[in-house]
Order: structure tokens, then C-alpha cells, then sequence
């Protein structure tokens, strides 16, 4: 017999609008439970509001302060934060009820300013997608911060030295990965200011060349025992052990990139022809892979027991508010997977390394290689040739006798 849920009766200004917002939770993967909830936190705000003699309407973000302010000074516990303000307030906003959340305060705010135009440029001019801009953006911001005065200026007397200073005092805090990411902002951002004339010269020269080690060591890929511990990790009697099983095969037998795995609709497979439509996650050039049918038995596995939301996302949250799951959502289920079963934390891109590796045993080209996982590069691919141990040993001469060893 199924539990009982009690359900708060809203009054007040927004009691009209209590079994829509009931109904918009649901949807959004909200529990009976959780429902309940927050609609108890609706009648709350419904009660403060009339209390104080406001409408809906006149809900701003500074009378939502004042709501929270109130309670903290009754002495409450919970619903006590902005954010716990954010589903109610998102939901009045949809109807049109509360008025459209205002813009971030980039006007006043030249840093910001600035940023923002760098950003509009990077998507519309340099055509970058979401996580490089991320990237490029908080090298800028980092750079900037303390270089940019209150009336804007500053930008016009940075020279070298000012690069040089930062990049010493930045770069050897990080890994040889994330310090050529901050260069590599670095430098963009430069000719950025360049270009729009914001720096009278151009300071590009003045970031040097991280130096590159990644063809200094093999590609850190995984055994196949420790990918079967993975996958024979997810509990595929549940729900999200299927999702967890469909993701690790999609890394670990596609060579996908976590970004990539998390950009795939329901639209993208093509069960007709056996094959996914995969968004590269570092531009636009999308690539169609065949899809292997351990990995497609994995996906309808779980899509037999997916939730039936409106999202096309492949793959979805099992937290509310459901949606797909995020790049970083791909991540930490193989960090996960790795607690359950025990073995060495690693990252999604050891799976990525693993295929290749595996590709490459079974005889695939180093050009093949690089079309399935996506490279633009062929010395990008190249850095596989090194795991082939056996077609190296041949290549080898042998010690010459009686040499020092």
C-alpha cells in the first residue's frame, strides 16, 4: 500500500498558482515527498506577501530578502537562503507573474564589462563552444583582476613584464596541463585587447611555451580486468546502475570525451544504421561512429527504464530537477565507479585512453584511430604508436656486449 503525502493547502496571493507549481515539480523529477514540501514553503512566502500587504507582482529579489530576513529573525531553521528561493520564484517568472530576473550588474562593473564582450567575441567570432570559453574566460578573469580600475582604466600600461610577473607567479602553482590552459587563455586574451585597441601594442610575445610532456610518457590508459571491475561495479537492477553502465561503456569502448557522451540526445542514435552522432566537445565538427552492439544493448537497457520527460538528453540526472546529466556528471560517476570497485581513482579520460590502446592491439590504423576518437591532429594520434610494445620491440637494437649498463 502505497504511503500517504500530506499536501499543504496554499492561501493567500499566490494560492492560484499552487497546483500548477505542484504539477511543474513533478515534471521536473520531483518526488511526492518533495513536492509537498515545497509547496509548504509556497504557503510561507504566500503568507509573508500577505502579511505585508504585497501581490505576486511585487516580488522582487529585495522583498525575497526581506521574506528570508524575516524568517531568520523569527528564529526558523530552513528556507533561509536565496537559493532556496530559486524554484518558486523560477516557476512565477515562467508564468509571468514576478517580474524577469534582473541581469547580472555587468553596467557598473568595467572587469565585468570586459568580460563579457570577450565572451560574445569568443562565441561569435572565434566560434567556441561552451567549456573552451569557460576556460579562456577564467584565465581572463584571473589576469585582469587588480588590472582594472574602477574607471575602466589600466589595460594601457600593461607591458611584459606584467605578463611575465603573472605567468611566474600562476604557473608554477598548477600542473603542466592546466598551466598551458592558462597560457593558452592567456594568449587569446591578448590578442583580444590587441584587436579591439584596448592595449596600444601587442603583448602575445611576452607569454612563452609551456613545456609539452605528453610524448615524454605512454598514454595512461586502464588494464581490461580494471574496466570489467567498472562496469561489473553499476547495479543494473537499478536505474542509475544502468546510466552508470551505458556511461562507462561509451568511454571506455568509443573513446568519447565526457563532454561528448553528455551531449547526446535521444535524437542522435540511429538504430537503423547502428550508429551515434557525436557532438565533439572541443568545436563543430561533429562525427558519426559505428555503435557497437554491447554498447547499444547497454542504452536500451537503460532506456527501458529512463524517466519520461520532456528532455532529449540521453542520459539524466537522477536528482531533481531532472535533465541531462553535465560534463562533470560524467566524471564522477567513473570516480565513483572506482570507489565501488576499488581501484585508483583515475579520470573519464583514462577510459578514452584505453580504447585507443584497445584499437590499436586489434589492429586498427593510427588514422583510423584519430577519426574515431576525433583528433585534428595526426601527432595528436601518434602518441599511441608508443603503447604498441610488440611492434616497437622489433625496432629495437639489441645492447651491444660487454656496454655499461
Amino acid at each position: 500500500m502505497a504511503s500517504r503525502v500530506w499536501v499543504p493547502v496554499v492561501s493567500g496571493p499566490l494560492a492560484r498558482y499552487a497546483a500548477g507549481y505542484g504539477s511543474w515539480l513533478g515534471a521536473r523529477g520531483y518526488s511526492r515527498w518533495a513536492v509537498s514540501h515545497r509547496l509548504w514553503q509556497l504557503e510561507l512566502l504566500s503568507g509573508w506577501l500577505e502579511r505585508e500587504g504585497f501581490s505576486p507582482g511585487e516580488l522582487t529579489a529585495g522583498r525575497v530578502g526581506a521574506f528570508l530576513a524575516a524568517r531568520r529573525a523569527a528564529g526558523y531553521s530552513s528556507w533561509l537562503s536565496v537559493r532556496s528561493t530559486v524554484l518558486p520564484l523560477e516557476y512565477l517568472r515562467e508564468l509571468g507573474v514576478v517580474p524577469a530576473a534582473a541581469s547580472p550588474a555587468v553596467v557598473g562593473d568595467p572587469l565585468e564589462r570586459i568580460l563579457a564582450d570577450y565572451r560574445r567575441y569568443l562565441v561569435d567570432e572565434r566560434g567556441l563552444t561552451e567549456l573552451p570559453v569557460a576556460r579562456y574566460e577564467a584565465a581572463a578573469r584571473l589576469f585582469l583582476t587588480g588590472r582594472v580600475s574602477a574607471d575602466g582604466s589600466g589595460l594601457e600600461r600593461l607591458d611584459g613584464a606584467d605578463v611575465s610577473l603573472f605567468l611566474a607567479g600562476e604557473c608554477p602553482k598548477r600542473s603542466v596541463s592546466t598551466a598551458r590552459q592558462v597560457t593558452a587563455g592567456l594568449r587569446s586574451l591578448l590578442r583580444y585587447l590587441y584587436l579591439t585597441g584596448a592595449i596600444p601594442n601587442p603583448l602575445v610575445w611576452a607569454v612563452p611555451a609551456v613545456a609539452d610532456l605528453r610524448d615524454r610518457s605512454l598514454p595512461r590508459g586502464l588494464e581490461a580486468a580494471v574496466v570489467k571491475r567498472l562496469l561489473d561495479s553499476c547495479d543494473r537492477r537499478r536505474t542509475v546502475g544502468r546510466r552508470d553502465y551505458a556511461v562507462l561503456l561509451l568511454l571506455s569502448r568509443l573513446g568519447l570525451r565526457a563532454g561528448e557522451v553528455a551531449a547526446i540526445t535521444l535524437d542522435d542514435i540511429d538504430w537503423r544504421a547502428g550508429e551515434v552522432l557525436i557532438h565533439n566537445g572541443k568545436g563543430r565538427r561533429d562525427r558519426r561512429l559505428p555503435l557497437p552492439a554491447d554498447v547499444g544493448a547497454a542504452i536500451v537497457s537503460y532506456l527501458r527504464r529512463r524517466p519520461q520527460i520532456k528532455d532529449r538528453a540521453l542520459l539524466l540526472r537522477v536528482i531533481a530537477p531532472a535533465g541531462g546529466i553535465s560534463r562533470r556528471g560524467v566524471s564522477a560517476i567513473v570516480g565513483t565507479a572506482c570507489r565501488r570497485a576499488g581501484v585508483p581513482l583515475v579520470g573519464s579520460h583514462a577510459l578514452r585512453h584505453t580504447a585507443a590502446s584497445e584499437m590499436l592491439k586489434f589492429g586498427a590504423s593510427l588514422q583510423e584511430i584519430g577519426e574515431v576518437l576525433g583528433h585534428q591532429q595526426p601527432r595528436t594520434t601518434a602518441r599511441y604508436a608508443k603503447v604498441d610494445r610488440e611492434t616497437l620491440r622489433a625496432l629495437a637494437r639489441p645492447w651491444p656486449e660487454g656496454g655499461a649498463a
